[in-house]
């Protein structure tokens, strides 16, 4: 069976600020581009790899996600397949009458109306007028812009510009497709229209390449996913395989600017004063007493607090908080409350603190430690420098939520 898209060897080099202002400077450069010996030379210090030797196939009839950080490489791969751009390096082919919704105004005039831009775009996407005419309607009643079909498109809304470009794209019976988060635009209703839609194309034996960051999206409708990075692809695989290695990817930049926000404020200039209670360190392990900062999710783990009272004090109150990166309270332990009284309290000691059965979700958090004075009126010490990382497994649940409770479903009809 002929594959419906090929990827073989395939790279693409931009410079670094790359811009062409006029048909002069980009008529040079693309007849330099073509000449192989441009090609194969080794980067300068101005340009930098987009798309680095990506190989794959796609078989016909297949919906196959394509994921990354910003900056993997995604619009780049999109450009390269909807032929707005060449490779530089490697071999690329279509099989397949192609339709390509990447940009919000992909083929859009602003100063035509809604109406003149279906024919125009269409005309664009590969169909002939007596299709266009033929499909007309449906395509303006699916986009839902029927009011405003001959108003000039520079005076629609983006959701419009993206509705009735979607709407286009998706009627001209396209073999293959490609759709670049234009899903996520407009309301509710909109979207489950263009869910259903994208459905009836899969039904159709159409092949189609899905763009997206809501990953809820893409367990929908895709079976496969493929995962870019720094313009490599590092896994290509089942949807519930690549999602959690998708999100550790992106948990992993959030820990690095959440550690250093977290270091710039503990770097902030304070007035210099004597604590009564120091917290000489916070430490994180297992069950199995190894220390560590990134935990599976489901998994135990232990807060030991190692700290030292400089004067005699009685029942202080020790807080432990865990906060998500995006500064969400995800919750908050008392030592009061639990029914823990310290008593009389000076020199070394530590407390330790056993999580179970929490499940935090996936993700990056903040452990704040402070201890109290008896009538919580002023804390002693407030100690803030640990960032614990939370992973997905591969069958484990992608959220955005706080925690995932264990539950039991009962439904009775």
């Amino acid at each position: 069976m002929q594959n419906a898209v090929e990827f073989n060897n395939v790279w693409k080099k931009f410079k670094k600020g790359e811009k062409f202002d006029s048909l002069r400077d980009s008529i040079p450069n693309f007849f330099k581009k073509l000449t192989r010996k441009n090609r194969d030379m080794p980067l300068s210090e101005y340009e930098f790899w987009a798309v680095k030797d990506v190989n794959f196939t796609i078989a016909k009839g297949g919906v196959v996600g394509i994921m990354g950080p910003n900056g993997a490489g995604k619009s780049t791969m999109l450009k390269l397949l909807s032929g707005i751009m060449s490779p530089t390096k490697g071999q690329m082919t279509l099989n397949g009458r192609l339709s390509a919704l990447i940009e919000v105004t992909a083929g859009f005039h602003p100063e035509l109306t809604g109406r003149e831009n279906v024919y125009l775009n269409g005309t664009i996407l590969g169909m002939k007028r007596k299709e266009i005419d033929h499909k007309f309607d449906e395509i303006v009643a699916f986009s839902e812009v029927e009011d405003f079909i001959d108003t000039p498109v520079k005076r629609y809304s983006s959701g419009m510009y993206s509705r009735l470009g979607f709407s286009v794209a998706a009627h001209m019976d396209p073999e293959i497709l490609i759709v670049d988060e234009v899903l996520s635009v407009g309301d509710i209703a909109f979207q489950s229209k263009c869910a259903q839609k994208m459905r009836e194309l899969m039904g159709s034996g159409a092949t189609i390449l899905l763009v997206s960051h809501q990953i809820s999206l893409i367990q929908s409708l895709c079976k496969r996913v493929i995962l870019l990075h720094h313009g490599e692809l590092i896994k290509d695989g089942p949807t519930d395989e690549v999602i959690p290695y998708y999100q550790n990817i992106t948990f992993k930049k959030n820990e690095e600017d959440f550690r250093h926000k977290v270091r710039l404020e503990q770097g902030s200039v304070k007035v210099k004063q004597e604590l009564l209670v120091e917290i000489r360190r916070v430490a994180l392990h297992g069950k199995d007493l190894t220390l560590k900062e990134e935990f599976l999710f489901g998994e135990d783990f232990e807060i030991k607090v190692d700290y030292n009272v400089k004067q005699e004090i009685k029942d202080p109150i020790v807080i432990i908080e865990v906060i998500r990166s995006d500064s969400v309270l995800c919750c908050s332990l008392n030592s009061k409350e639990s029914g823990v009284v310290l008593g009389k309290v000076f020199g070394l000691s530590s407390i330790n603190v056993i999580f179970k059965d929490l499940n935090l979700a996936p993700g990056i958090y903040l452990i704040k430690v402070s201890f109290w004075e008896r009538d919580m009126i002023h804390p002693y010490i407030v100690y803030n420098n640990n960032v614990i990382r939370i992973t997905a497994g591969q069958k484990d649940t992608v959220t955005n939520a706080i925690f995932l409770p264990k539950v039991i479903w009962q439904v009775k009809s």
